[in-house]
């Protein structure tokens, strides 16, 4: 069964760190954060056109002198066992991959660390752990989430952690909480939640982001714990 991609985006100079890159997005999610943007990759994945492996794989032909690498993300890109036989197909081209996951599959992250089939993880941690179904809006495994997070750490490949930090969800507290998990890992990202109309819960639409001084308190109780720690508004 191949792979169901639903977007593109051809070139991107923020998703891969460091890199030239695509991005792909794949449907479906087993959270349903509110403040999501992906609002119909998630709720209605078939309502959105589909593209091709084919037509994907000419296109990575096609751009190789000018991308470095391809992103992954969704959606829940690790709900889709395919990307098993896709990832291959783009690692032949000599292209970098980078997977956005939210931890919940650990299983498959695994074989792709292990089958050498993805250079760069992202993880989204969602909150403190107490907080995640209430983040979520999902009845959430905390084992699979904390077993990612240890897959991740002791992969060997370039990695980051980070967390849309919402107000009304997102507490000192929590951010502190958050650091003392992630105690020692290499870097995080603070994303400013940003209000707008396709967000999967209305009341998002227009709820104020935190101010800049309010992330960089967080950043100043993460620096504590992690190497590295940027905030992206």
């Amino acid at each position: 069964m191949s792979l169901s991609i639903k977007g593109l985006q051809k070139t991107t100079l923020v998703d891969y760190p460091n890199k030239v890159a695509c991005t792909i997005f794949l449907p479906r999610c087993n959270f349903r954060c509110g403040f999501c943007h992906n609002k119909d990759l998630v709720l209605n994945p078939d309502s959105l056109p589909t593209i091709s492996e084919e037509e994907l794989l000419n296109f990575l032909k096609e751009k190789k002198k000018w991308l470095d690498g391809i992103c992954v993300t969704g959606g829940e890109p690790l709900l889709h066992k395919e990307l098993l036989d896709f990832l291959p197909k783009v690692k032949e081209l000599n292209y970098l991959v980078k997977i956005d996951t939210n931890g919940t599959n650990p299983d498959l992250l695994k074989q792709l660390i292990d089958k050498k089939l993805v250079d760069f993880i992202a993880m989204d941690l969602k909150n403190s752990l107490e907080k995640y179904d209430e983040t979520t809006a999902s009845k959430v495994n905390i084992d699979e989430i904390k077993e990612s997070v240890d897959i991740i750490k002791n992969s060997g490949i370039d990695y980051e952690f980070r967390t849309t930090v919402v107000p009304g969800l997102h507490k000192k507290e929590d951010i502190k909480k958050i650091g003392e998990w992630l105690k020692g890992s290499k870097k995080f990202a603070i994303q400013n939640f940003k209000p707008a109309k396709e967000v999967i819960d209305s009341k998002y639409e227009t709820m104020e982001s935190f101010k800049k001084e309010e992330l960089e308190e967080f950043k100043e109780i993460l620096k504590n714990y992690i190497n590295e720690v940027e905030i992206r508004t």
